[in-house]
């Protein structure tokens, strides 16, 4: 127990015998800004091309899927997903190119209970939020959303970003 009291003391005092220059804190990392992404911007994130990151959206926020790229990568079975807003097609685990898209007019109760649970369970905890798409933050006539609840961003305004 002594030679624990001892290690402490030492440890203290180097502490405050250190020179203040000698010390340095490490700022954390400022957090990149929240990106809107428009359809042809999203689209450039398709996981064709090597090197790129893969996007996709869900429910307007936009996810970095790249480290899933043997799901959404170039050949693989989730490709169509990638570069796109593909909320439909996830409510209603499709593929069909018609369900490739943000509309979700005429899904059932039970395919937006089950997109609900993917959005969260699947793309949030696994995938990094790196935006939203233009129709998620803005109304069709520009105007920013008063309704936009942004996901995982403590720190957005919406009148920071435009």
């Amino acid at each position: 127990m002594a030679a624990l009291w001892k290690a402490l003391v030492l440890v203290l005092l180097e502490a405050l015998l250190c020179p203040a220059d000698e010390v340095t804190l490490k700022p954390k990392p400022a957090r990149k800004p929240v990106r809107l992404f428009t359809d042809d911007d999203l689209r450039s994130y398709n996981g064709l091309k090597e090197g790129k990151p893969i996007y996709l959206a869900v429910k307007g926020v936009v996810f970095d899927v790249t480290k899933g790229k043997e799901f959404y990568g170039r050949g693989a079975p989730y490709n169509a997903l990638a570069g796109k807003d593909c909320t439909k097609a996830v409510a209603k685990m499709s593929l069909d190119p018609e369900d490739l898209t943000h509309d979700t007019t005429g899904l059932a109760e039970e395919e937006l209970q089950s997109l609900d649970s993917i959005f969260k369970d699947t793309y949030k905890a696994k995938y990094p939020i790196v935006g939203y798409t233009a129709r998620r933050i803005l109304n069709e006539d520009g105007s920013p959303n008063k309704h936009f609840q942004p996901e995982d961003q403590p720190n957005f305004s919406i009148k920071d970003e435009f």
